[in-house]
């Protein structure tokens, strides 16, 4: 099979009959543990879950975590996670490991020069800023000596406002670098994703499934969405693609995000996501909880005793850290601040994926949802 052989995954169970609309409960399995879905990925853009440990990572139920090779690409960078054996020993990570090509940072830097060879750019934070060519090849390269478990393909993200005909143009090179990718050796134990890329137009997403589908390959990844095209946009293009993907393969909608965008995805039949989203909002002061958004910056919280979520079992909640107590934190600039929330946020998410599967094995992921959007409603300063 190119790209490696399969991931074993087990479709468990269904929920829904409406067109676009069938969530899936399923199960894989790498070099390096089952994984659980739907799933949710904590984002280690440089081999670190930012603000929190990985103990404190695997605690929350995550069992996959994300690393970049954009961040990671460098040849110091590269050679630092060698000389340690590769990712799982230098994270200190023993679960699944998924790296992205490179290719979303890449396309959203404004100096890059695309030609049929790849993408020529500059490292933003490498000294000198000497120029780098980014190729098919070489991002495969970088990933097999990274490690992870699981390789994306390095493909072309095409700004949603693109002209349809160079997003028509952009798909076949995409589909021209996949090929390139599939021939380029990795570990024994490493799998790759190709990408199914199209812009807005569903009948480019239509072909790009067709074409990748034909290649066998272990798993297929929805790319090109939540890059500023909305959420409306983003779920027409999910309910659009997925149930065209291979039944018999995990799903991956990529870059996605916040909680309200999981559940649509999940309802559209997609198995794994992730997003800096848990993480990045933890650090500005915005916790999630069951019944919204919290911003616990708020003045509203200076003397209030409660934890975030007075149900949650997080090491944050069921610690007994309060609001008013993260309040201050982040106003006397201490980042513990920051690793409590992000806790809380990861165990969220975590838990957030464990209700879903819960629910379409009782086949009322319908009711759920609607339960789920009354409660959440994608509210502000949510309390409990």
């Amino acid at each position: 099979m190119p790209g490696g052989s399969p991931l074993g995954f087990q479709l468990l169970a269904q929920s829904g009959n409406a067109p676009g609309a069938t969530a899936r409960r399923g199960r894989f399995t790498t070099a390096h543990g089952t994984v659980e879905t739907p799933a949710f990925m904590p984002v280690g853009t440089q081999a670190a879950v930012k603000c929190v440990m990985p103990g404190q990572v695997a605690e929350t139920g995550a069992e996959v975590v994300l690393a970049n090779t954009y961040h990671l690409g460098t040849d110091e960078r590269v050679q630092l996670v060698e000389r340690h054996g590769g990712l799982h020993q230098l994270m200190r990570w023993e679960r699944t490991i998924l790296t992205d090509s490179g290719g979303f940072q890449v396309f959203s830097l404004p100096d890059r020069q695309i030609s049929e060879e790849g993408v020529r750019f500059r490292f933003t934070d490498a000294e000198g800023g000497e120029p780098v060519m980014l190729s098919p090849e070489s991002s495969m390269d970088i990933q097999r000596r990274l490690g992870a478990d699981i390789v994306m393909a390095f493909d072309e993200c095409v700004d949603h406002r693109a002209e349809p005909a160079y997003v028509a143009a952009s798909v076949e090179r995409t589909h021209r670098w996949l090929a390139r990718c599939i021939a380029v050796p990795l570990q024994p134990h490493q799998r790759l994703f190709g990408i199914i890329q199209g812009g807005m137009d569903l009948n480019l997403r239509s072909r790009a499934v067709r074409q990748l589908a034909d290649l066998d390959l272990p798993g297929y990844a929805i790319g090109g969405v939540s890059v500023g095209e909305g959420h409306a946009a983003m779920i027409r293009i999910v309910r659009h693609t997925a149930p065209l993907m291979p039944a018999d393969r995990p799903r991956y909608l990529m870059g996605v995000g916040l909680p309200e965008d999981l559940v649509a995805s999940v309802g559209a039949g997609m198995d794994i996501h992730d997003c800096v989203i848990p993480t990045r909002y933890a650090r500005e002061g915005t916790a999630f909880t069951w019944t919204g958004k919290m911003r616990i910056k708020d003045k509203k919280f200076r003397k209030d005793r409660y934890a975030i979520d007075t149900n949650c079992r997080c090491a944050a909640c069921a610690g007994g850290f309060s609001r008013a107590y993260l309040r201050h934190l982040f106003f006397a600039g201490e980042t513990l601040a920051e690793t409590l929330v992000s806790i809380h946020n990861l165990h969220f998410y975590q838990d957030l994926m464990r209700a879903m599967r819960v629910a379409i094995e009782a086949d009322r992921f319908a009711a759920w949802t609607a339960e789920f959007t009354v409660r959440y409603g994608g509210k502000d300063e949510g309390g409990v």
